[in-house]
């Protein structure tokens, strides 16, 4: 709607006060701008320029054309090509060089090759020295060159596909390719085309100027979203002329929040209309259920929004690396005092000379080199010599080690979901090896640990709780078929219908060709004329987001029915037998659940179309006067029937406790559920009669299969819910909706307005208009936590309302500790002045362009106050499968978890019981407050008992013998503890300091959770930990809001459900299901840390062993810098020799089988612990280098003492030892021998005695002045070479291989068990790993019985300050209508199975006061004895001291 600004009133004030322009009708106009343009010309208006580049402004590319193109505004802008390479031809080289340069050891090699060719100091030929690192340069290059190709055939494809753009000079939609679209361009699309840029939309072919998305291309999304014409345009139902399109476009500048989007279009009579996200079509998405859309490109190429959010893969830093550069530092260290000994002794032995040697050479002028200087020169000698002492070849190993590992993680057919088609993910290259160190676990729950399919599961309406009881049965026995195509053409299965009406007639009704399931609006693009633009994805058909028959069906409760067509009749005033309040509660509250949302709905048939028109409903052929008869005979006859032996003792309790006693009850006749326990007439002829009165309405007058396509799966859970009492939504446009009540009526409701969900109000509001009594009425959404505190002020409201709603707020509580999600319903009624007001204030918003967000959340809460309550809805989120499962393994392995999430605490308590995250046994802190102090003390004294309890359990474990077998993760939790803490304490530790308290507290805990938790508080409290406790973290969530934790883990692993790919895009891995992280972490986990981790201690050995040869040789040539190794043997030795094999052991090695390694999973602690590759393993490997090498040099060196041979011949049999003690070395390290590691070791050897001979054979001058020439074919013919060959090595090894063999012969540890486990027929496998762990949790004590001394020790805790006064203190009465224990006190180890919470409960005292005031008639009277008003405290126990079970009874008491 346009929106003209007139001088004065309140529109003068928003503007002066929030907006960016002075209040004047002529301000912003283009005159304006035409002067501010000429000022910048002049460079005159640099200042005013500076302050508006916040804002960017777009005209039409018509007004200029071809001629005047240096003249549009829009030419600074980019455009729509994308480039995402990094070099080109000419760039490549040095570019691709420069990066290179960027890591310290290729510039460490560049420089001792550039040093090698300064003539005092030089080893060996300068040339020769740049072999290795141009090697490993060029294959870099190589790899980066293939990885950029790649990139750029990707954007060719791109660039080069087909949209229509307006010609000036054609007059017409021509078609051009995307990279020829610029800012400013109009451009028309069709059904399935694929939008090229960022465009806001001017025109659709939809009368109400809607255009569907899907943007499954840009957030993993299936479901539709609705995009808006900008509201206010003149001329919206006319053929949109570009050529007519004057405005000018102000909008923000291009940045990457998918969610925001805000400006303003300035028309020539200078009006202006605003625009948000809802307007602008986004590059990637497609079209979908809309004929024709047109727009003009704000954004193009790469200042879209989805290129600004493609960041491409991530790269981190492992743990691994960082340990490597500190060994490496620790090399240099070494070489630096290896060559500091060769100057030094070479100073030495120069200055024992009493007359220079013959071969020391004078300078020009007759000086000779004084013993200080030619130690100097000594030192750059042996850098250069000794320079592969630092591993060069060990970071391009890593990087193909880790490329294989990647290979072999994807391919993996256990971590791939056939239902979704979909394998893991690895977008982070680079640390896979930390998936098996990790210490911590953050996991959202909903969709991560839940399914999230939402299923409707019970509900409670004007203080009437109605629990679905065959509701709850058919989820209990369901189990949904993931049938193929060919099956979903059965009528039984369509869409769901009217559930007025038995499931025979069901079948009979449906179309003989429906589906199943609703296949998606992906339509096929064949039958379109235009088949272009596809995009880069798949366009096949998908299935309808949140549409599963688990979450379609829903069997309605007998008793709500009844009441719902009861109502829905007298709606049409076609009984008078029911109240009319009543009635109007019933039907108001399926109406909400009916178009509060933003559903979509379309037919079940290919091509989908949306629904925009209600279907045409046939007369009935009944008069109402016959429905009136069959009425009458039901109130007399049928509506008393009893409902009893449907239901179990605690649902009639709950019912029978949501009523007061002094309330009557509101039945048709007298005769409710309140009375349904002693009616005994009851007769089958009511539900009969009431069968065939609805049946005979509506047989005739069948909605078509339709479909509903919401944007998250509470809504399409609460819409199937209202169709399954007869309450459909059959069509939707913006203006307007239609219901169909249970009778075949149909309801069309005018929508005046829509107040979308967002995650600060967090409800969700339509204004509509009713159709009979045309009314303006306000139905609102919402959590319950917000929604209660914005109900009509109890003071003014009357006495049922007040009841209605402290009912209500106990089946909250009830819907809570059963796990389900819960949402409140209520509604308001605003008259006509009202409503304009408010209208205009919200008009007076939209067109805001400062602070508009803050005008809108003004409006917002202005309209959604003093609500009427109707009910609330409990909805189910099932667990997934494998969960339990998964998190009893990880918590084995030593993993603590911890879950973060924004539902209510009681729902993710009891969800952590499902999923075992807590045990029964365990004794769970809830730590709930407003107040820093009393945080802080809770805290205190929380910590003090734990610690206390820590102090206890120690000489029992020592009695017990419980010795680990390897150091656990640091402090490894206790297996006694949990800990709840919601959002508000979080914001206290956070903003008082207590995180160090937290952090004690929370490490001594088995599990965490965190519950009503933002976005931001999930960030904070992983870089909390990761940040005080020094440990790996791992961070796994399914939606937006917990890309904040996963950016902030170590590792961070989206899970792609059906939340979209938001954490997905932000993750370093992405998997379906939660229980793909237990192979990944216990097997691919384990395995590539244990593989890293053994190449990288490798590759240090074998430089090192190496390197010590020629070091050893410096004794012998007066530390001269000369070798005995020919120099391109030494350069060869470490490029391709001993090159490959270790990149298949680091790749192909398992040192445990996938299976005991899931049947072990305390093996993962090898890797948390960095068993294999830390300080005191790398300094035992360099110890055994040095002596390995010894060995190699010194028995060839006293063979061959006092022989004539020369060098070469001296040290050709040294190179050939040291080359089989390497590979031996690495055959003893490798525990899985593949035949592609056995041909690398053999091809390693051959290659070298190959390479050997013919270089012997062909060199004749190749390294003057010494001579190779067929040294090797001579030693070849001596017995005493092959000896050497044989002994040399064995002793070597000897001592390592001793070791091994005393390990594996008297050695405890856990890892060899595992290996020896594996060398067993599969049989004894099972048997043993049966046995090690039942050995395990008979000596680790793990979950044992209530511990006396410890209740004792903690039966003074005081811990949370105070509840919800509803679930905190509730009387007897109420706890037995609500199926809660009756006894609010425990015994210890006395409860039943379930009862296993203990839960300490204080009220501060300076809380206390005020939360008794608030707590009303639920709340226990100070002067109330603990435990009084429901059970007895045991006099030996503490007088303040309860033990229940927090999902049974919750006892409040007051100190």
């Amino acid at each position: 709607m346009s929106r003209r600004i007139v001088p004065g009133c309140f529109s003068r004030m928003v503007w002066k006060k929030h907006f960016f322009k002075e209040s004047c009708c002529c301000c912003g106009s283009p005159e304006a701008e035409i002067q501010n343009e000429e000022l910048e010309k002049r460079g005159q208006g640099r200042k005013r320029k500076k302050k508006n580049e916040t804002k960017r402004v777009i005209v039409s590319n018509l007004r200029c054309g071809s001629k005047k193109w240096k003249e549009n505004p829009n030419r600074r802008y980019g455009s729509n090509k994308i480039k995402t390479t990094k070099y080109t031809l000419l760039t490549f080289l040095p570019k691709n060089i420069y990066e290179q340069f960027h890591r310290f050891a290729n510039v460490y090699f560049v420089f001792i090759a550039l040093l090698n060719f300064v003539p005092v100091v030089n080893a060996f030929q300068p040339e020769v020295s740049l072999i290795p690192i141009c090697v490993i340069m060029a294959i870099t290059a190589v790899k980066d060159a293939w990885e950029d190709f790649r990139r750029y055939k990707l954007d060719k494809e791109i660039n080069h596909m087909g949209c229509y753009i307006y010609s000036r000079e054609e007059r017409a939609y021509v078609e051009r390719s995307w990279k020829d679209v610029r800012v400013g361009d109009f451009v028309q699309l069709q059904c399935n085309e694929t939008i090229p840029a960022d465009i806001l939309l001017l025109h659709s072919s939809d009368q109400s100027g809607i255009c569907h998305l899907e943007t499954a291309n840009l957030d993993g999304e299936t479901n539709l979203k609705q995009r808006r014409v900008v509201r206010g345009l003149p001329g919206q139902n006319a053929l949109f002329e570009p050529e007519f399109f004057q405005s000018t476009i102000t909008c923000e500048m291009p940045n990457n929040d998918l969610n925001k989007f805000q400006g303003y279009m300035e028309q020539p009579n200078h009006e202006r209309v605003g625009f948000n996200i809802e307007s602008l079509l986004l590059r990637g998405c497609t079209i979908r259920n809309t004929e024709v859309a047109v727009g003009i490109v704000i954004y193009a190429g790469h200042e879209t929004k989805a290129m600004l959010n493609n960041n491409g893969p991530r790269y981190k830093r492992s743990r691994i690396e960082r340990r490597m550069n500190g060994d490496i530092f620790l090399c240099v260290g070494l070489l630096t005092v290896m060559c500091l000994v060769g100057a030094v002794g070479h100073g030495i032995w120069t200055g024992s000379f009493s007359e220079h040697p013959p071969y020391d050479v004078p300078d020009e002028h007759g000086n000779f080199l004084s013993p200080v200087l030619a130690g100097f020169y000594t030192f750059l000698t042996m850098i250069i010599l000794l320079q592969t002492l630092i591993p060069i070849s060990l970071y391009v190993s890593i990087e193909l080690v880790k490329l294989g590992q990647v290979f072999l993680i994807h391919n993996d057919i256990d971590l791939y979901d056939e239902a979704a088609d979909l394998p893991i993910q690895c977008r982070a290259l680079n640390i896979t090896e930390d998936l098996g160190q990790i210490q911590y676990i953050f996991s959202d729950k909903t969709g991560t640990l839940t399914e999230n399919k939402m299923v409707f599961r019970r509900c409670t309406v004007d203080g009437i709780e109605f629990s679905h009881q065959e509701n709850a049965r058919r989820l209990e026995t369901h189990k949904e078929l993931d049938l193929d195509d060919e099956d979903f053409a059965k009528p039984q299965h369509f869409t769901l219908p009217p559930p007025n009406f038995g499931r025979a007639a069901l079948a009979q009704q449906g179309p003989p060709g429906a589906l199943r399931r609703c296949q998606s609006a992906r339509a096929r693009v064949q039958g379109h004329h235009r088949s272009r633009s596809l995009g880069r994805r798949d366009s096949s058909q998908s299935q309808v987001a949140f549409s599963s028959t688990i979450e379609k069906d829903v069997t309605p409760d007998s008793r709500l029915l009844r009441r719902v067509r009861e109502a829905a009749l007298q709606t049409e005033s076609l009984s008078p037998f029911i109240p009319t309040r009543t009635s109007t509660a019933f039907i108001d509250f399926f109406l909400a659940l009916a178009i509060c949302n933003t559903v979509l709905v379309s037919t079940a048939t290919e091509p989908r179309q949306r629904v925009t028109i209600p279907p045409p409903i046939k007369p009935s052929g009944i008069t109402l006067e016959k429905i009136h008869q069959i009425f009458q005979r039901l109130k007399l006859a049928s509506l008393s029937q009893s409902f009893s032996s449907s239901q179990t003792s605690s649902e009639l309790g709950a019912s029978l406790g949501a009523r007061g006693p002094e309330e009557p009850l509101p039945a048709l006749g007298g005769s409710d559920s309140g009375d349904r326990g002693d009616s005994g007439d009851s007769t089958d002829m009511g539900p009969a009669s009431l069968e065939e009165v609805l049946r005979s309405v509506s047989s005739s007058s069948l909605p078509p299969a339709l479909c509903y396509e919401a944007e998250s799966p509470d809504e399409a859970a609460l819409v199937h819910a209202a169709r399954a009492y007869g309450l459909s939504l059959v069509s939707r446009t913006p203006e307007q909706v239609t219901v169909r009540l249970p009778q075949g009526t149909l309801l069309t409701f005018h929508i005046l307005h829509t107040l979308g969900f967002d995650s600060i109000r967090k409800r969700m509001s339509v204004v509509v208009r009713h159709p009979l009594t045309k009314e303006i009425v306000v139905y609102t959404k919402g959590a319950d936590s917000v929604m209660m505190e914005l109900l009509e002020d109890s003071a003014g409201a009357e006495k049922r309302m007040k009841r209605i709603k402290e009912k209500t707020q106990k089946h909250l509580d009830l819907y809570a500790r059963d796990g389900l999600r819960t949402l409140c319903i209520a509604k308001k009624v605003l008259s006509e002045d009202d409503f304009q007001k408010w209208a205009n204030f919200r008009r007076e918003a939209e067109a805001a362009i400062d602070n508009r967000e803050e005008l809108l959340m003004e409006t917002a809460q202005h309209l959604e106050t003093k609500l009427t309550l109707l009910g609330a809805t409990g909805i189910e989120d099932r667990l997934q499968d494998g969960v339990p499962d998964t998190i009893v393994a990880l918590r084995e392995a030593g993993i603590q978890i911890w879950v973060l999430t924004g539902d209510k605490q009681e729902t993710a308590v009891n969800i952590a019981y499902s999923c075992k995250l807590l045990d029964q046994r365990d004794t769970v802190f809830t730590i709930n407050t407003e107040n820093k102090e009393t945080c802080e003390s809770l805290l205190d004294l929380t910590l003090e008992e734990v610690r206390k309890s820590d102090e206890c359990d120690e000489p029992r474990r020592k009695i017990f013998g419980v010795i680990p077998t390897s150091p656990p993760a640091p402090e490894a939790p206790s297996a006694e503890f949990g800990l709840v803490i919601d959002g508000k304490t979080l914001s206290l530790i956070f903003q008082g300091g207590l995180e160090e308290k937290l952090v004690s507290l929370a490490r001594r805990c088995r599990s965490v959770l965190c519950c009503r938790c933002t976005p931001l508080q999930k960030g904070m409290v992983v870089r909390l930990l990761r940040g005080q406790l020094r440990v790996m973290t791992l961070a796994i969530g399914d939606g937006a809001n917990d890309v904040s934790m996963i950016q902030a883990a170590d590792v961070g692993i989206g899970i792609s459900g059906q939340e979209g790919m938001q954490a997905v895009m932000a993750s370093d891995f992405a998997i379906s299901r939660f229980k793909h992280l237990k192979k990944l972490l216990l097997v691919h986990g384990h395995w590539c840390y244990s593989r890293l981790a053994k190449m990288v201690i490798y590759f240090f050995y074998k430089n090192v062993s190496y390197v010590n040869l020629l070091f050893w040789y410096q004794f012998f040539c007066g530390f001269s810098g000369s070798t005995m190794i020919d120099y391109w043997q030494m350069i060869f030795f470490n490029l391709f020799f001993t090159s490959v094999p270790p990149i298949l052991f680091g790749v192909l090695d398992k040192d445990v089988s996938a299976e005991t390694l899931l049947g072990l999973p305390e093996l993962y602690r090898n890797g948390q612990n960095s068993e294999i590759y830390n300080l005191s393993t790398f300094i035992i490997t360099m110890l055994d280098a040095f002596y390995q090498s010894l060995i190699c040099f010194f028995v060839p060196y006293l063979v061959y003492k006092d022989s004539d041979i020369d060098v070469f011949s001296f040290g050709n049999p040294i190179n050939t030892i040291s080359l089989l003690t390497i590979l031996l070395h690495q055959a003893l390290e490798m525990k899985t021998w593949t035949l592609s590691q056995l041909v690398a070791m053999m091809f390693s050897l051959g290659f070298y005695l190959v390479f050997s001979l013919i270089y012997n054979a062909v060199c004749l001058l190749c390294n003057p002045p010494t001579n190779p020439y067929w040294i090797l074919e001579r030693q070849l013919s001596e017995p005493t070479f092959y000896l050497l060959c044989l002994l040399t090595p064995v002793t070597a090894l000897l001592p390592r291989f001793f070791i091994s063999a005393l390990r594996g012969t008297f050695g405890t540890s856990l890892i060899l068990k595992a290996q020896q486990i594996d060398k067993l027929p599969k049989g004894q496998q099972d048997l043993e790993i049966q046995k090690l762990r039942s050995r395990k949790g008979a000596t680790s004590g793990a979950s044992p019985a209530p511990n006396d001394d410890l209740d004792q020790s903690i039966g003074h805790l005081c811990v949370s300050p105070f509840l919800q006064p509803a679930a905190a203190a509730v009387p007897q009465g109420d706890t037995e209508g609500q199926g809660l224990s009756s006894s609010g006190v425990n015994l210890p180890g006395k409860g039943t199975p379930e009862e296993g919470y203990c839960f300490y409960n204080r009220w501060a005292e300076e809380e206390s006061a005020a939360t008794d005031s608030s707590a009303g008639p639920l709340a226990p009277s100070r002067g109330t004895a603990p435990g009084q008003d429901s059970g007895q405290v045991p006099k030996d126990r503490e007088p303040w001291s309860s033990f229940g079970s927090h999902r049974r009874s919750v006892s409040a008491v007051t100190l």
